[in-house]
């Protein structure tokens, strides 16, 4: 396995090139126990976790052949990843491919028929899972980078459940530095991605030794200047007070404004228990939370981040405040006039924030009297990248590194000028890269001379990921800056311990490898570590990540066939299955009487005499829009048994059921909004729904309906009243995304098993009527919504005359106020801003 060229030995096998990989035992070690096995694989961060997933690879492939997927979490990260893999495997450079957003869904799945390694986002492969673009069948080693993020509803989990059922060889490799906090979250990432075997190697291994240095870690106190502290005793006073009434409703006893979030969670839930209870005042006092939770942040920044942070978040609220459907938090927040006093000072204090003085000291020690080359600057705050950024290139050649969002009210980077920057940055094209979280996990960063954290961060992962940007080929260092008396103070405490013990945790993993696969094993059952070639660890663990549900044949639940044959068994169930013997298609109306819609498609050939007819071998087919995955529904009727989901960007609904059933779905909050002056018109897309589909169905999703927002009963009956009689649709309720899983897959079936209708999606852009696109044009104008751009056209008569109303010309049509005469006219008499 290894040659010598001078004092380096390389690692030589099947599809590795020759003299790359230079020969560590503890990575042949790790290796070896991966790939007999679905294995964790636990190193220290810069010490070639990738190089150990990637002998499993190369192992894989050429025993077993077939497609190597490697997923990670950032595109930045999967970028990286195939170049390494590229430069290590002898195979040709397009056979080893990126699958990020950027590539198109058909480029996908066309590249995927044809290629041997694919690195991945994992949002991107779930999505091509759930739209059935590819397939996992053919996939011979599954690699998750970062893996301690395989907890809750993230892509790894689904993912790694469709790829213990569908893949005829199976094998995963997790991949993590850091997989979790304490022996429970470990258990957790190990279930959900059914890894049955652990293998550990840290710093106290000899042959781990050998190749890592020393990092020192420092903290530096920051005293904070008299004027910052003034702002920020301002700010809690405010603080104090809404507690104080919070502490009259009962639900807290402290009026301390450095209480803990896990106090305020708790309050919160107090509130929830009045509004349960139809009290009034849990509303009023949710309010004063959200408005709490507003001045927290405000504290935040003025404490731990800079003046200049705290000016960019007060601008971004007054703007809020300004908006349609602003909430009464924002509104009270910006017009406190301790608030407005606090803002005033900030716009006046013309200083720096202590902090940046001490970073660019650090920086001039590290880069000039030390003759150091790089640093890296770690913070929170995307605002703050911005401001430190441009501080320290007054000093030092300085770039930022920041996520592909718009967060806090400053561009993000594209995937392009990530990979550029951190390209520059390794050839040493400039010395400071300041970079927010998007940089702590797993990316090849060079070593460098300097981590510096501008606050400290409450998390042991995290600050573990971002002290191993150094120390990886020589000693390194850390330092981090805590403002006295803040809450960096406490974030310190927290992270540090945290650390403490997950390191206790990894050394005593190597004792407890043998303890997690028995408990592994008893969880998922021991019958299903008996698969050949590796299969199975998970193979029968259902969407949730729960052991051994799904594949069990004694196992009953909703998509299992024994629970199908009671239901279809069950007295009355066949009335609901077809139509009344006499009835024609024609007759038949949507569940709430209304009728079908006006001017709505045929609804299709005779349903058979049969009430309960016999599946179509093909399955049932649900489309989903794009844009509805964040609500996970569709990923989970992907994993039922005789459904096939496909994915499309729908033009009308959110899913198609039939050639004649589409879906609307509103959580509840989202239906609410749109009854408060949203941007989006419910009614607008439930009544191209109803121009397109004979039987729109329009699903609210969620409890509490009528309590979750101070709406009255009465406006909400109205809209739902509106949705059946005036647009003919069917209007249902389920408790959560499950329930609505269930629901559609319900309908589904009823229309294409039972009255054996086919899939067709309706629906073009343009679509819209004069009359719409009008309403349209008004309603977008300071988001006024579409009622009362309605009441405008039809006071005006077109929309020439809407946009050239005087103030008082608006103030005349019902509806019409002040404030909404304002932003019309701010809107179309304004001359439009240069640059």
């Amino acid at each position: 396995m290894a040659t010598a060229s001078g004092e380096t030995e390389y690692i030589e096998g099947p599809l590795l090139a020759d003299g790359l990989l230079e020969r560590r035992n503890y990575q042949l070690s790790l290796a070896e126990t991966a790939a007999s096995d679905h294995t964790l694989v636990c190193l220290p961060t810069g010490l070639g976790k990738t190089a150990v997933s990637l002998l499993v690879t190369a192992e894989r492939l050429a025993e077993h052949g077939g497609t190597s997927l490697l997923l990670a979490p950032t595109k930045p990260l999967v970028q990286q990843h195939a170049a390494f893999y590229r430069e290590a495997l002898s195979v040709d450079d397009d056979d080893i491919v990126v699958f990020t957003g950027a590539v198109r869904p058909d480029d996908r799945a066309a590249l995927w028929e044809s290629t041997r390694v694919v690195c991945a986002t994992p949002q991107v492969i779930e999505n091509d899972l759930v739209g059935n673009r590819i397939s996992l069948s053919d996939v011979t080693h599954l690699t998750v980078d970062e893996c301690h993020r395989a907890t809750g509803n993230y892509a790894y989990n689904y993912i790694a459940d469709r790829y213990h059922a569908d893949a005829e060889t199976p094998l995963v490799t997790g991949m993590s530095a850091s997989p979790g906090g304490d022996k429970e979250e470990i258990l957790t990432v190990c279930d959900n991605l059914g890894l049955c075997d652990v293998a550990v190697m840290t710093e106290d291994d000899a042959d781990v030794a050998a190749h890592t240095h020393d990092t020192d870690v420092e903290w530096e106190r920051i005293e904070l200047p008299d004027t910052v502290i003034e702002i920020r005793d301002a700010l809690n006073d405010v603080i104090s007070e809404r507690l104080h009434k919070l502490k009259g409703l009962g639900v807290t006893n402290s009026t301390d404004p450095s209480m803990s979030q896990s106090q305020l969670n708790a309050i919160r839930a107090k509130l929830q228990e009045l509004i349960n209870n139809d009290s009034s005042e849990g509303y009023k006092g949710m309010s004063a939370h959200a408005e709490i939770m507003k001045l927290r942040r405000a504290v935040e920044l003025v404490e731990t981040q800079s003046v200049e942070s705290l000016r960019r978040y007060f601008e971004r609220q007054r703007e809020d405040a300004k908006s349609s459907g602003a909430s009464k938090a924002s509104q009270r927040f910006v017009s406190d006039p301790r608030v407005k006093e606090a803002m005033r000072r900030a716009e006046a204090f013309d200083d720096l924030h202590p902090k940046f003085r001490r970073a660019r000291i650090l920086l001039a020690q590290t880069l000039g009297i030390e003759d150091g080359e790089r640093v890296i600057v770690f913070t929170e705050s995307r605002d703050t990248a911005e401001t430190l950024t441009a501080f320290l290139g007054e000093h030092f050649s300085t770039r930022r590194f920041v996520g592909q969002g718009d967060k806090e009210g400053s561009d993000g980077m594209t995937q392009t000028e990530q990979k550029d920057t951190l390209d520059a940055f390794r050839n040493g094209e400039f010395e400071v890269l300041v970079s927010t979280s998007v940089a702590e996990e797993g990316l090849d960063v060079p070593d460098v001379d300097l981590v510096l954290f501008y606050e400290p961060v409450p998390k042991g992962i995290r600050s573990i990921q971002r002290k191993g940007r150094t120390g990886r080929a020589s000693d390194g260092r850390v330092v981090v800056l805590l403002a006295e008396d803040t809450r960096d103070e406490a974030f310190f405490w927290i992270s540090r311990n945290e650390e403490k013990r997950m390191e206790k945790e990894l050394r005593k993993l190597k004792d407890l490898e043998g303890e997690i696969e028995s408990e592994i094993r008893t969880q998922v059952g021991i019958d299903e570590f008996d698969a050949p070639d590796g299969a199975g660890a998970a193979a029968g663990r259902n969407g949730s990540g729960d052991a051994g549900a799904a594949a069990d044949p004694d196992e009953t639940g909703p998509t299992g066939t024994d629970t199908e044959t009671d239901a279809r068994d069950q007295a009355g169930l066949a009335d609901f299955a077809g139509t009344a013997p006499d009835a024609t298609p024609d007759d038949r109306t949507p569940s709430n009487g209304a009728g079908p819609a006006p001017d709505g498609p045929d609804s299709g050939p005779d349903a058979p005499e049969s009430a309960v007819a016999e599946p179509a071998a093909e399955g049932v087919e649900v489309v989903a829009d794009q844009r509805e995955l964040d609500a996970h529904i569709a990923r989970d009727l992907s994993t039922r048994e005789g459904i096939e989901t496909r994915l499309e960007t729908l033009e009308v609904g959110d899913y198609v059921l039939s050639d004649r059933v589409v879906v609307e779905r509103k959580a509840v909050e989202d239906f609410l909004e749109t009854l408060v002056g949203g941007d989006r018109s419910l009614f607008e897309q439930v009544g191209a729904a109803a121009r397109h589909y004979a039987r729109p169905v329009v699903i609210i999703e969620g409890e509490r309906l009528y309590e979750a927002r101070n709406v009255h009963p009465n406006a909400i009956r109205g809209a739902i009243a509106s949705l059946a009689v005036d647009f003919g649709a069917s209007v249902l309720r389920t408790t959560d995304a499950d329930d609505t899983a269930d629901l559609l897959e319900v309908i589904a079936r009823r229309e294409q098993e039972t009255d054996d209708r086919s899939v067709s999606v309706h629906g073009e852009k343009g679509g819209k009527t004069l009359a719409e696109q009008q309403e349209y044009v008004v309603g977008a104008v300071a988001e006024v919504g579409p009622v009362t751009a309605r009441a405008l056209l039809a006071h005006f008569g077109s929309v020439e005359a809407v946009m050239g109303a005087t103030e008082e010309e608006l103030l005349a049509v019902d509806g019409v106020g002040e404030v909404t005469a304002d932003r019309i006219r701010t809107v179309t008499a304004s001359p439009y801003p240069e640059g």
